[in-house]
């Protein structure tokens, strides 16, 4: 009863998690460069015949999609881009969430899922793109990410893009790694701030092993949610759930385990995530700048703001390669309403899109962003 009499506060939206230093854009400019470098050298490293992404190097598949935005929402909920109920056509694209193309059990099980959305109205944040009429969200099977400043993640990022080089020598390469990250690269000695991200790494291990369509996926670090500051999820529902026959893949014996769960139950029977809001109540407790620490769900609930419907379609073996290489995804596409926050998401803006060119520049692929579904799967499109 006393829940029913005190309607929750929200921590307004305060545009002072949109502000950089001198110092945060010069670290922002050497990830940005390493980002380059790392892709220009991508095909040599992964011996394939085209340049990767940076991160969710390897694409699992790209399917047609439906996003549903509800009419029923609480008005603290419908806010920007969610405030108009409607179905819109949706691309998505599932992936690996590491900067190499290799056998599933060498990647490890961070995954990725990027969602585009079309006949979105409104003037869009990605430089260049003002007019695109899509909405792009960046998403991730784990709550939080390892590191909360762009002075950090200067050298944690390039790390990352190194970390199949260390595992790869196993329990001594994974001492070193630790080492350098704790200190990078014996720079400085171990703080309360590496060792807390280095344990937010560390957790990624442990990510249970299961058909990439049974996880909930997370925006990590937070956006701006019209008047308030928000978290996103994107959760399977209970019902879509049951429907899994193909629960955990064979990583030791397949090297292409998980593609293959994920194309076949699709082929077989539609899916449905809910997507949810988490609002900020309370900066303690959902800190904006701290993307190592989780926000609570029993302190902050999600509320379901819209659906994710994959229909029941036919998706070659190859999951649709040249569609989800050449998209691009990017969490600036996105309304002013609805824009990532904080000091880490800044850098993305500038991150993403030297990712995106560099790559399309070096594949001969012209960067585009579609304008429809139909566009899209194409074949002349890409």
């Amino acid at each position: 009863m006393l829940k029913r009499l005190f309607k929750p506060k929200y921590v307004p939206y305060d545009s002072k998690y949109l502000e950089l230093s001198a110092a945060d854009e010069r670290n922002i400019r050497t990830i940005s460069n390493d980002i380059r470098d790392y892709i220009s050298r991508s095909n040599e490293a992964d011996n394939v015949d085209y340049n990767t992404r940076d991160a969710h190097a390897k694409g699992y598949c790209a399917l047609k999609a439906k996003f549903e935005i509800l009419d029923d929402i609480p008005k603290e909920y419908a806010q920007g881009f969610y405030a108009k109920a409607g179905i819109h056509d949706t691309v998505i694209r599932f992936s690996n969430g590491a900067p190499k193309v290799d056998a599933d059990i060498k990647l490890g099980l961070a995954q990725g899922l990027a969602i585009k959305v079309f006949d979105v109205p409104g003037k869009k944040l990605a430089p260049g793109e003002e007019n695109s009429t899509t909405f792009d969200y960046n998403l991730i099977n784990f709550p939080v990410f390892f590191c909360n400043k762009i002075e950090d993640y200067a050298y944690i990022s390039k790390l990352f893009l190194q970390m199949g080089d260390y595992l790869a020598k196993g329990k001594l390469g994974e001492a070193k790694f630790a080492f350098d990250w704790l200190t990078n690269h014996s720079s400085k000695l171990p703080s309360k701030e590496s060792f807390k991200t280095l344990a937010a790494i560390s957790k990624f291990a442990k990510i249970e092993p299961k058909n990439t369509l049974l996880y909930s996926f997370y925006s990590q670090g937070a956006v701006r949610h019209g008047d308030y500051m928000a978290k996103i999820r994107v959760k399977p529902t209970k019902e879509a759930s049951k429907k899994v026959t193909r629960r955990t893949p064979d990583l030791a014996s397949k090297s292409e385990a998980i593609q293959p769960l994920i194309i076949n139950e699709i082929r077989e029977h539609d899916y449905m995530f809910e997507v949810q809001i988490q609002l900020c109540r309370n900066l303690k407790q959902q800190p904006i700048d701290e993307l190592t620490k989780e926000w609570k769900e029993s302190d902050a609930p999600f509320v379901t703001v819209a659906r994710l419907t994959i229909p029941c379609q036919d998706v070659p073996d190859d999951g649709n390669f040249d569609i989800m290489e050449n998209l691009s995804f990017t969490p600036f596409r996105c309304l002013e309403a609805n824009r990532p926050i904080g000091n880490i998401q800044q850098s993305r803006l500038k991150a993403y899109q030297v990712a995106s060119k560099t790559r399309h520049k070096l594949n001969k692929v012209k960067r585009q962003e579609p304008k429809s579904l139909k566009e899209t799967f194409a074949k002349a499109f890409f």
